[in-house]
């Protein structure tokens, strides 16, 4: 699959931290509960730390208490690819950013969580940059 944001391997360990890019380029996970915006309040966008592109809203974000960011919806149907994942013996749904093919984490329905889509888009923090509104 090509991307609009597309960089060699080298280009992106130079841009990012070795823990950002274990998590976004080799779709690693961050330790639950230690992420900067697990348990954050703050009204704003959520971006792609590798890309910048948009993501995530803090109007679609809630306490699901798994120990990273969950959101019930992305910011725009087009902001999140979602890809079919077999690893660790499980049958899961990889979300990627649409932009540059990131790894962002993991979604999940029909857990119960009362949002309007019965979804918990489960994101590591490392992954996501957060602007906060101004107001």
């Amino acid at each position: 699959m090509s991307y609009d944001v597309e960089k060699p391997d080298e280009q992106w360990r130079a841009e990012l931290t070795p823990a950002e890019y274990a998590v976004l380029r080799q779709a690693g996970t961050e330790p639950a509960f230690r992420g900067e915006y697990t348990d954050t309040k703050t009204k704003g966008v959520y971006s792609c730390r590798a890309c910048g592109a948009e993501l995530f809203t803090s109007a679609t974000k809630f306490e699901s208490h798994c120990g990273w960011p969950s959101f019930f919806d992305p910011k725009d149907t087009d902001a999140v690819e979602l890809i079919e994942d077999r690893t660790h013996g499980m049958l899961r749904t990889e979300v990627r950013c649409a932009r540059c093919g990131s790894h962002l984490g993991h979604v999940f329905a029909g857990e119960g969580y009362a949002t309007p889509t019965d979804q918990r888009y489960c994101i590591n923090s490392i992954s996501l940059r957060l602007a906060a509104d101004e107001n």
